[in-house]
């Protein structure tokens, strides 16, 4: 099961958040140093972890990551520097989402494709129709360091689990580190099936309610037929620490 983000510590929250910076450097969804993923530590301060401005994903690990306020501050005994843009990004939603515990951003080449795109997401695919309906839109405004901008990307995200930054890239939500990190793997790949699918030559859409069934389906919203529960996630969240284990056992230190 994947534990309730109210009943961890900062410690296990540094030690998921490691995991999720190292799988997806080993998932290849970086951009060098400049996406950024963040989680609400637990307690009424308001803070959450990011990365370090300037370490690849690759060298992030549970101490090294960065606490900061809503402000943008530093909080604690470290000279390390955060991305001005993951600060305006990652803090609007998550002075505006309770639910939203982790984000992940990426700059991945099938989502970037996507969001450039004038279609967007399409249902395509089995796995793309775990987001029908269910992920908001963000025109691009430039490089995200204008503080005015975060009511509009609160605004658009909206109550959805994802949001696509046009022109731009991908964003996931979670309550979890967990949650996060799966919804990011699966509308990343989505994408990539998009870019390939397109390619190939025109597509098959599935009628718009088979779409909404199957999405209902994939977001657990169905009762006693859903594919994604607690359950589900824990045990792929298991797998992918024992993933992270043999890859970079050092994620935790």
């Amino acid at each position: 099961m994947v534990p309730d983000p109210v009943s961890v510590d900062e410690a296990e929250l540094r030690r998921q958040l490691a995991a999720v910076y190292r799988l997806m450097a080993h998932f290849t969804m970086t951009d060098l140093i400049f996406t950024h993923i963040s989680v609400r530590l637990p307690g009424p301060d308001d803070h959450f972890l990011i990365n370090p401005y300037g370490l690849m994903f690759e060298e992030i690990t549970a101490s090294n990551l960065v606490r900061i306020d809503l402000d943008g501050r530093v909080v604690g005994d470290t000279s390390a520097p955060v991305n001005p843009a993951g600060f305006v990004i990652h803090s609007a939603i998550h002075r505006e989402r309770p639910d939203a515990h982790c984000i992940v951003h990426t700059h991945t080449l099938a989502g970037c494709a996507v969001a450039a795109s004038e279609s967007g997401l399409l249902p395509l695919n089995q796995i793309s129709m775990e987001f029908a309906g269910r992920v908001g839109y963000h025109d691009y405004e430039g490089v995200a360091l204008n503080l005015d901008e975060q009511k509009r990307l609160v605004a658009d995200i909206g109550s959805h689990p994802a949001l696509i930054l046009r022109n731009h890239g991908l964003l996931t939500v979670g309550t979890t580190p967990a949650q996060a990190f799966l919804r990011m793997y699966y509308l990343n790949k989505a994408c990539e099936i998009q870019v390939a699918a397109t390619r190939a030559g025109d597509v098959v859409i599935p009628d718009s309610a088979i779409v909404e069934h199957t999405a209902q389906q994939l977001n657990g919203e169905t009762p006693g037929d859903d594919f994604t529960d607690d359950v589900g996630y824990g045990l792929a969240w298991e797998a992918l620490l024992r993933l992270v284990e043999r890859i970079a056992p050092d994620y935790k230190e």
